[in-house]
């Protein structure tokens, strides 16, 4: 408590610069002799002693609007959803999809959609719905006899809209 309102730094005077020789911080007051940084108002912001500036050596790259952004795409490999139904925070009976992964923490809760991607083994016949899949993770699945749906055509088949009806 006695270090809060310490008030050393109240007490103490502040420095004047340049008020003469014998106060350590006159004539030029710390700052050297002449040139720009002797000088009041000037700053030199990027200046790199005339080699050509970190900002100019750089390409220009892309456009990043900020109302587009791509919505967050949660991706999960094979073997990572193995781990899980081995370490039991996954039942390999009930439907693993975007919500359950969510409530489990294993993904972004901000993900809008998810992608299962088909690093790792899996052993457990499982039930997943996703957005989209990667032809090795569809092919692993259709070999160990999984089932595998694509949650956006199921979502087109509850309003009632084919294909054929969107074209």
């Amino acid at each position: 408590m006695t270090t809060l309102n310490s008030l050393n730094r109240i007490k103490e005077k502040k420095m004047r610069v340049g008020r003469g020789i014998g106060s350590g911080k006159g004539k030029t007051s710390g700052r050297g002799h002449k040139g720009q940084k002797s000088r009041s108002g000037v700053a030199i912001k990027s200046f790199e002693g005339g080699q050509m500036p970190l900002y100019r050596r750089l390409p220009k790259r892309g456009f990043n609007p900020i109302k587009n952004k791509k919505k967050h795409i949660g991706k999960i490999n094979l073997g990572k959803i193995q781990y899980f139904i081995e370490k039991k925070s996954i039942d390999n009976k009930e439907k693993i999809n975007l919500e359950l992964l969510k409530k489990l923490n294993i993904i972004n809760k901000n993900s809008a959609k998810l992608k299962v991607l088909g690093t790792g083994e899996i052993k457990s016949k499982i039930i997943i719905e996703a957005d989209s899949f990667s032809s090795s993770a569809k092919s692993k699945l259709e070999k160990i006899g999984a089932t595998a749906s694509n949650s956006a055509k199921i979502k087109l088949e509850k309003i009632g809209a084919t294909a054929e009806k969107l074209k």
